[in-house]
């Protein structure tokens, strides 16, 4: 039922490209607690490559991809097909964090605007980070016992919740994102906060 694939072909590009959701499960080398979080926004996931991915990270409520990614860097990421056709797809890899300001950002944050002038993430407020992932397993498996459901639509409330917030505000914020809950050291001093326009 279950297959390797040597790397995101233009098949697995399309089934990632038309999922709205994804998981993203990371966890610390030395025991502590597994992360699993859901992402949404059709707009933060770009395939780069055929073994490398992106991601927009957004500020909430905790910060343990980014620690568990300094602490080990093991990282995979899940899409699961509500649909007719039933498909989970599963990109195991290393991942590393991106920063607002750097060259590697430069470059990325074209991938995440339909109009490359336009700053990456511009309609996500509270954009924290790209996860880049360089992938060393692609497989999928059945979904078979995963239930079929229609997509209703996008939640703002993330977007608009992070929209309201002034600058003065958003300067403590990457300080209660310093570390995990185990811990470990997540954002650095200094990582800089969103720009309220």
């Amino acid at each position: 039922m279950g297959k390797l694939y040597e790397r995101i072909d233009d098949r697995l590009r399309r089934f990632i490209q038309g999922q709205p959701l994804f998981f993203v499960a990371t966890a610390p080398r030395d025991g502590g607690h597994v992360n699993v979080s859901p992402k949404g926004y059709a707009d933060t996931f770009a395939v780069i490559d055929d073994h490398t991915v992106a991601y927009l990270d957004l500020f909430g409520s905790g910060s343990e991809t980014i620690a568990h990614l300094r602490d080990d860097g093991r990282i995979t990421v899940m899409f699961c097909s509500f649909e007719r056709s039933p498909k989970i797809l599963r990109l195991y890899g290393t991942g590393r964090v991106v920063i607002p300001g750097t060259p590697d950002w430069a470059e990325l944050a074209p991938l995440f605007s339909a109009d490359p002038a336009q700053a990456a993430g511009s309609a996500h407020p509270g954009l924290r980070s790209i996860i880049v992932v360089d992938v060393r397993r692609v497989a999928d498996s059945c979904g078979y016992s995963v239930p079929q459901m229609d997509l209703v639509g996008e939640r703002a409330l993330l977007d608009d919740h992070h929209g309201r917030r002034t600058a003065e505000e958003w300067v403590e914020r990457p300080a209660r994102n310093a570390v995990s809950i185990d811990g470990l050291p997540a954002l650095e001093a200094g990582h800089p906060a969103p720009v309220v326009s």
